[in-house]
């Protein structure tokens, strides 16, 4: 290949799939292929919910607009634009969400039987991967921040710890950061786990902005990790489901395409690809100064609500250079207690009084992510909407449940425990002492509270009690009630 066109190949301000789409919009293809509604004359009232220029692109793969599951030509540009925009040696486009790219980072590097070295504090994902694929987790349990309630990084001494007593664990995984924006020693993690033959994966869910931005924590592939699950529409302002899968040079890249079609889509959506497209180009030309403006933003609203009183938002003073080595500052994550009330109350009353919609409350603490397309004057009604909530509603906070994190009794691996021969269902008020096979989580943020081959403690269910009764959306088990539980026999 020659230098001129490989420098075609990588010119950050083309966007391949996204010129494909527009070429082939021009053509006027007769479309005897699918999807059935042929773009949009068979559902009208699609068309007319979504646009004609939304349906005339949902198309299907076909010679000239490539296919994700073997791509060689405008996916595979798209590829490689990613790749580089992000620093990485393979990128890969997951139309899954990052679910979907997380369980591929793990398929990839585990298979049954072996250990991956990771904190308890992690997504469902991870865990559900470990259900496919029969890994069995070693968990490094975060220290818990005892006036938030929040799970904290994972400490080096600890995950030292770890590898020295599983010196046959094949990977560490790490978040990069965890919902609230704790930010564990991901260079000094990726160092420990090469030194000791492991690979270093980073579930970069909520850490697009690493990339692109300064001032702000490593990334997973600045600090060297082999791989990263990076959410493209959570930060980065793709559509909704769109996310990259992106991969160090260790890593074939053959294998993660491999296991990556073992699970993800053969009809890849051109919408969601197209968004990756479009998004990764805005972010390499204007990134730094998009989240310039985001971090502006973010110190703005913290200093305002922490200036309301009982409030606390917090940010980089939670330092201490190990279990919180760094902190992602757009993150508006916001302790509610001290107004005696949970996070989640003051998340419905914020959407249900005020017409504003924040990522989530849990117990304790509340989450208004900020991103790409937030303005100074949406803020500043998040604030006065905070003042106003604390004026009417405040009360003593006495009894009040805070604790995040519950350290599990892990009993059997997560795939032996989901798929053996199980029970009849319990009430779940009858379950203490007794190994879950299924999940329970508050869901945002998805962290399981116990999880398939735990064991159920009375702490357990008076943390699921506690949090059905102030509202939290409780999903995981197969009662969408939450009142009965599978158990082991």
């Amino acid at each position: 290949m020659s230098l001129e066109k490989e420098k075609t190949e990588l010119d950050q301000k083309r966007a391949p799939i996204h010129e494909a789409l527009e070429k082939f919009r021009q053509m006027r293809v007769v479309p005897f292929d699918v999807p059935g509604h042929k773009r949009g004359r068979g559902n009208p009232e699609l068309t007319a919910f979504l646009g004609q220029q939304c349906v005339g692109v949902d198309v299907n793969s076909m010679k000239p607009l490539d296919n994700l599951c073997h791509p060689v030509s405008v996916i595979r540009e798209a590829e490689k634009l990613a790749a580089e925009a992000f620093g990485a040696a393979h990128a890969f486009l997951m139309v899954g969400g990052t679910t979907s790219s997380v369980q591929s980072m793990v398929l990839t590097a585990c298979k049954r039987g072996d250990k991956i070295i990771l904190p308890r504090n992690v997504h469902r994902s991870v865990i559900n991967a470990l259900v496919l694929c029969g890994a069995h987790p070693v968990y490094v349990n975060p220290e818990v921040d005892p006036n938030l309630g929040i799970s904290l990084g994972m400490k080096k001494e600890e995950v030292a710890k770890a590898i020295a007593e599983n010196p046959d664990a094949v990977a560490i995984l790490v978040n990069n950061p965890t919902y609230y924006g704790i930010c564990s020693d991901l260079k000094t993690i990726v160092d420990m786990a090469h030194e000791n033959n492991m690979l270093c994966l980073a579930d970069e869910a909520h850490g697009t902005h690493f990339y692109f931005g300064e001032n702000l924590p490593i990334s997973a592939m600045a600090a060297g990790a082999d791989m990263s699950s990076v959410s493209m529409h959570k930060s980065g302002g793709s559509l909704t489901q769109s996310s990259f899968l992106l991969a160090g040079p260790n890593v074939h890249e053959g294998y993660i395409r491999q296991i990556i079609n073992l699970t993800q889509t053969t009809s890849g959506s051109y919408l969601l690809m197209s968004s990756l497209d479009i998004s990764r180009r805005n972010l390499a030309l204007r990134g730094k100064k998009i989240f310039e403006k985001v971090s502006e933003i973010a110190e703005y609203a913290r200093s305002e609500i922490n200036a309301i009183g009982g409030y606390y938002a917090f940010g980089k003073e939670l330092i201490n250079g190990d279990s919180v080595f760094d902190f992602d500052h757009t993150k508006l994550s916001v302790h509610t207690l001290d107004i005696g009330l949970a996070g989640i109350e003051v998340y419905d009353t914020l959407r249900d009084d005020y017409d504003i919609q924040i990522e989530f409350g849990d117990l304790g603490n509340i989450l208004a992510y900020l991103s790409i397309g937030d303005r100074i004057q949406e803020v500043e009604r998040l604030v006065s909407a905070l003042a106003e909530i604390r004026r009417r509603y405040q009360r003593d906070k006495t009894g009040m449940l805070s604790q995040e994190y519950i350290v599990p009794q892990v009993v059997a691996s997560p795939q032996d425990a989901f798929y053996a021969e199980k029970e009849e269902s319990l009430p779940i008020m009858e379950t203490e002492g007794r190994v879950c096979s299924e999940f329970v989580m508050c869901y945002p943020p998805g962290i399981p509270i116990v999880a398939p081959g735990e064991r159920i403690t009375k702490e357990i269910l008076t943390y699921i009690k506690y949090a059905k009764e102030k509202g939290c959306n409780m999903t995981g088990p197969e009662d969408p009630e939450i009142e009965w539980l599978n158990v082991l026999k």
